[in-house]
């Protein structure tokens, strides 16, 4: 008797679910209701997060400009001077076979097997002596564009 009426109480269940014509799911308007909140808060954060990226590209180039300051001035103290513009910051990775030779060169003083590139791909550029710094030297990233003596140049 009990497992009749539980069939009975299922059976009418499903056809009162059906004469409702609710069976569960959603109705048009409640999903494109959803969609258009997905679409403000998109619309709030996408843009906080994209100028996040060149923040972060920015904040990353000053870290490289740290870096090979520490490493020019352990270069300076046991080589007596700074690499020259020629010998650039490749002679903080290997030593410079072109005069001034370094005669007590203890590197590499970066690691690495090559300088590495700024976050935008272009090498940072550096010159001894400088010509914003004449008693020492000019280091500095080229920014997004790759253009020196611009506004978006990350200098040291």
């Amino acid at each position: 008797m009990n497992i009749r009426r539980r069939r009975l109480e299922a059976a009418l269940t499903r056809r009162s679910a059906r004469a409702s014509g609710r069976e569960g799911g959603f109705t048009l308007i409640e999903l494109l209701l959803v969609v258009v909140i997905i679409g403000i808060l998109a619309a709030i954060v996408v843009p906080k997060l994209v100028g996040r990226s060149e923040e972060a590209r920015e904040a990353k180039a000053k870290g490289d400009l740290a870096t090979f300051r520490t490493a020019l001035g352990a270069y300076e103290v046991d080589n007596g001077r700074f690499p020259t513009s020629d010998q650039g910051l490749a002679a903080l990775v290997m030593k410079p076979m072109t005069a001034p030779e370094p005669k007590k060169w203890k590197g590499p003083y970066i690691e690495g097997i090559e300088v590495p590139l700024d976050p935008w791909g272009f090498k940072y550029e550096y010159y001894f002596p400088g010509s914003r710094n004449p008693n020492g030297y000019d280091l500095f990233s080229l920014g997004p564009d790759g253009q020196p003596g611009t506004g978006d140049d990350v200098l040291n």
